[in-house]
């Protein structure tokens, strides 16, 4: 609940409108995310497992939840076919650290594409290869740790350019 909370505060969703989760897996993040989120706002989770995605809507029944299930690459693509404007926060757990380093590019090129200007991008990770991924993209981010995590994890964020 920790990591979760520092995920929360990084985020800032209490104004957003998009926000979009890669990676909720059993959905304790998106679950952290909806009790943070405006009434009117909407959260995009987006999950590569087709059982973690078929699950997680019965698991955190909000309507202001949809999931889809693919990969996170296909960020861009999932916001326009629901018609959505760009992500106000886009919060990701998936591992960098473990896909080739073309996809994590690729993953970090769809999520500055998709940012809205001022839009906040958190990822929290244990090793630092998110940064080595977004940073040619997004800047410099803010580095925390959530120590009290097991195992602690870095929290990252970055706000694209603009607004």
């Amino acid at each position: 609940r920790w990591l979760e909370q520092r995920v929360v505060r990084a985020a800032r969703p209490g104004q957003a409108r998009v926000v979009v989760e890669l990676g909720p897996g059993t959905g304790g993040t998106t679950r952290a995310l909806l009790r943070a989120l405006p009434p009117g706002a909407r959260l995009l989770a987006i999950e590569l497992s087709e059982d973690f995605a078929a699950r997680l809507p019965a698991a955190v029944a909000d309507p202001r939840l949809v999931v889809r299930q693919g990969s996170a690459e296909r960020l861009g693509e999932f916001l326009a076919e629901l018609g959505w404007p760009a992500a106000d926060v886009v919060v990701s757990g998936i591992p960098f650290s473990t896909m080739p380093v073309t996809v994590g590019e690729c993953v970090a090129a769809a999520v500055a594409d998709a940012l809205a200007p001022g839009g906040r991008f958190v990822a929290y990770q244990l090793r630092p290869h998110v940064a080595q991924r977004a940073t040619p993209r997004l800047g410099e981010p803010a580095c925390a740790w959530e120590w009290r995590n097991i195992p602690p994890m870095r929290v990252y964020t970055w706000t694209k350019a603009g607004r």
